[in-house]
């Protein structure tokens, strides 16, 4: 018989530590959805749904668009609604700034949200056209930032934001996604590649860059 597999005990240590600080985690996530707590709750990156967050420059520079985007308005606009599409980390500081912002996401956890939470799963695009018939036409700004980097999810995620679009020659869409999905994007969205190339606080493999139906760079370099 095998003599049991033991560990040092500076690695045991390191080990245990861990394990006690993701509990913790976890437990402060629980509280956070179960308080519904709203733009100030904070969730890990989960790698299992493909998550991960923008780096603070990153976030403040969509902000700035958004704050810019928000000072065109006129009193007779109308409201200027705000949707967020698999890219919880900008909800923040979106939110911060404008109240009409709804963030789209699969995972539950983002429910700490409250009402500015929307659940919805890519796969039930596809076969139901009334799918989120709620939120249908509804939407003059949507930063959609899709999970995976395959023709699939792509095509669904360029349905939702059709769908969404409060008008489609008015509002503005901002795609983040890696340079790959290009000619799987500009067949189903009127977009174009822009300089401005969103970062992350984990590099990433993938050369990542943005699209959007405006241009989104004189934004940006006009600040």
């Amino acid at each position: 018989m095998d003599d049991d597999i033991s560990l040092p005990a500076d690695t045991l240590a390191i080990l245990n530590e861990f394990l006690l600080e993701r509990s913790k985690r976890e437990a402060e996530e629980e509280n956070q959805i179960a308080n519904k707590t709203g733009k100030d709750a904070q969730f890990e990156e989960d790698w299992q749904l493909s998550q991960f967050w923008y780096s603070t420059e990153t976030k403040h520079t969509l902000r700035d668009v958004v704050r810019k985007l928000l000072a065109e308005r006129t009193e007779d606009s109308g409201d200027f609604s705000i949707a967020l599409l698999s890219c919880p980390s900008l909800y923040k500081d979106i939110r911060e700034i404008h109240d009409t912002v709804h963030i789209f996401e699969f995972d539950m956890r983002f429910e700490a949200y409250g009402t500015d939470f929307v659940h919805y799963d890519l796969n039930c695009v596809g076969s139901n056209p009334d799918y989120l018939k709620e939120h249908h036409e509804q939407y003059d700004l949507i930063v959609a930032d899709p999970p995976f980097l395959s023709q699939e999810c792509i095509a669904k995620t360029c349905e939702i934001v059709t769908r969404l679009q409060r008008n489609q020659k008015e509002s503005k869409v901002i795609f983040c996604s890696g340079e790959v999905v290009e000619p799987w994007l500009t067949a189903r969205l009127p977009v174009l590649k822009c300089s401005f190339r969103p970062e992350h606080e984990r590099n990433l493999g993938n050369e990542f860059v943005s699209y959007a139906n405006f241009n989104l760079d004189e934004y940006i370099e006009n600040k």
